[in-house]
């Protein structure tokens, strides 16, 4: 049998995927989460072969909880399973250690089959996404750019992100300067929006 992890903050979706996958004579469902931040404790007590998970979830995102999984479990295959299909979320998830990106409107039973392919050592990847990923290029943005962009949101005062993040003010405003030139914004928040659209941030 294939054991799964499921991580959906959304109770009917998460209550669905578990209904349909154990459905299938080789996969079982060992446990669901709705928060991101629980999703290291789950795969830690199960050890299961794969952890499917949802990017945006309250406490932590998939893509940053996939480095907790890996720790936790290294013998856990990650399988991005959103609605966010943004050619940004499949380069952070891959470059992440991910082994599987798909879409929720897919249906069920290539989502069975994409499992047992990650199972036996492939890596599988929805491909109208993957397409597009190949044309909107690499992320413009540095590490430390993304950080900064990201702690902005809501226009909180350049004071506190450098607070928040341990950076001089000076630094705050050359990050933002320098990723509201590289989008081509017009200021920090068309910035954020942007950036998000293409799933860097």
């Amino acid at each position: 049998m294939i054991s799964i992890v499921i991580a959906e903050d959304q109770t009917m979706m998460r209550s669905a995927l578990t209904s349909l996958l154990e459905l299938e004579d080789d996969l079982t469902v060992c446990a669901g989460v709705s928060r991101g931040d629980d999703v290291a404790a789950a795969v830690r007590e199960h050890k299961p072969d794969i952890a499917l998970v949802d990017i945006e979830m309250p406490g932590k995102s998939g893509l940053d909880a996939i480095a907790d999984i890996r720790r936790e479990s290294p013998g856990t295959a990650v399988v991005i399973v959103t609605t966010f299909g943004r050619a940004g979320y499949l380069r952070r998830a891959m470059d992440a250690g991910a082994r599987g990106f798909l879409v929720k409107d897919n249906p069920v039973e290539e989502l069975a089959a994409s499992i047992r392919r990650v199972v036996a050592g492939e890596t599988v990847i929805d491909q109208l996404l993957a397409a597009q990923a190949l044309s909107a290029g690499e992320n413009p943005l540095s590490d430390r750019e993304v950080d900064v962009l990201a702690a902005s949101d809501g226009g909180i005062p350049i004071s506190e992100i450098a607070q928040k993040l341990h950076l001089s003010t000076a630094t705050v405003r050359n990050y933002l300067s320098a990723a509201i030139g590289k989008l081509g914004a017009r200021n920090r928040a068309e910035a954020l929006t942007l950036a998000r659209r293409s799933g860097w941030v």
